[in-house]
């Protein structure tokens, strides 16, 4: 049987979510993890390669979003 302590330490699994009409091209998501994110080859806008990415990768993908000048990036779960 699970506590309370317990239940409140299980996340939910990492979703990202991007809006790419806002974005500003700067990179900065793609220097933090680029097996994550990249960059169109023509207009520099965000790509989001995994948006399902796994428990480790949260730390990578909460510091893009944190670093991200149009804020376009959010981290869900």
């Amino acid at each position: 049987m699970s506590t309370a302590n317990e239940a409140s330490k299980v996340r939910n699994p990492v979703e990202i979510v991007i809006d790419q009409t806002r974005c500003m091209g700067s990179g900065q998501c793609v220097l933090t993890d680029s097996s994550i994110f990249d960059q169109g080859p023509e207009d520099g806008l965000v790509i989001l390669l995994r948006p399902a990415p796994g428990e480790a990768s949260r730390p990578a993908a909460e510091e893009a979003a944190e670093l991200c000048p149009a804020g376009v990036i959010r981290v869900l779960g």
